[in-house]
């Protein structure tokens, strides 16, 4: 088990270096995050769009998170590793949130959870599980297991209220016990005064630079999301392309007998 205090130190503002973590969901890519040394790996539900082509993350299963959640651990044996709780698994009771907390840490082997929300229920899950060990990652602004209420994936935080309500999520996220927060779509003013606010660390996704730290999709940043340029998203690879060539490539050669050569047989 990983150290989470030694990431994510609580009280400690500002952190001494920028947190960075990005999701993952298979083998080959957490390897290579770990030796590039990326500090977390987020098995995110977004894999449920990502890697299934699902439209929204709602389908996705506790079972499946596990799955994926084992490959990324045996990639990534001394990397610190979150596991999102997916739609329905810990909202229905306090009882089942735990169980489901519970069989993702004992059967992954990962280092914490995530889930959403900042209401009385949630909040009494953080507490109750970091009461048994269970390191808590929260998540507030735009979450997509509520993307049905939102209406879409739109900027929260913008009215008062919403503004209001953010702030006091975040402190109950902090003050039951969860040691992060995940910030996503929120305006990065408003973010910096929820930073600045509580004690824990804050990890931003679309809000702004003032957070403690930075968490992108591991195919966004990679720029193999075809056509999906978000104003917060920079691509750090032109993925999609250099892909598509290689593959154009392969199939040249290989029509054309060039592929494989002398050097590539028995």
């Amino acid at each position: 088990m990983r150290d989470v205090s030694k990431l994510f130190p609580r009280g400690s503002k500002p952190v001494d270096k920028k947190i960075t973590v990005l999701t993952c969901y298979d083998f080959m890519f957490a390897r290579i995050l770990e030796d590039s040394g990326v500090d977390c790996l987020l098995v995110g539900d977004t894999l449920g769009v990502v890697y299934q082509g699902q439209p929204t993350t709602l389908p996705v299963t506790l079972d499946e998170m596990i799955y994926h959640a084992k490959a990324v651990r045996r990639g990534a044996p001394n990397t610190f590793v979150v596991v999102d709780l997916p739609f329905l698994s810990y909202q229905v009771s306090l009882e089942e949130g735990i169980r489901s907390a519970g069989k993702v840490m004992k059967e992954s082997g990962c280092d914490a959870v995530k889930f959403e929300g900042g209401g009385p229920e949630i909040l009494e899950l953080i507490y109750k599980l970091e009461r048994i060990g269970i390191p808590v990652m929260g998540h507030i602004g735009l979450t997509p297991q509520s993307v049905n209420v939102f209406g879409g994936h739109k900027i929260q935080g913008k009215a008062e209220e919403d503004k209001a309500r953010l702030i006091s999520e975040a402190k109950g996220i902090s003050d039951a016990g969860a040691f992060s927060i995940v910030f996503e779509l929120i305006p990065s003013a408003l973010a910096k005064e929820i930073s600045e606010s509580v004690p824990i660390p804050t990890i931003g996704i679309g809000a702004g630079a003032a957070t403690d730290g930075q968490v992108l999709v591991i195919y966004d940043f990679l720029g193999l999301n075809k056509g999906f340029k978000p104003k917060f998203l920079k691509t750090f690879l032109n993925g999609y392309d250099d892909v598509s060539s290689a593959v154009k490539n392969y199939i040249q050669e290989v029509r054309n007998g060039s592929f494989p050569g002398p050097e590539h047989s028995h």
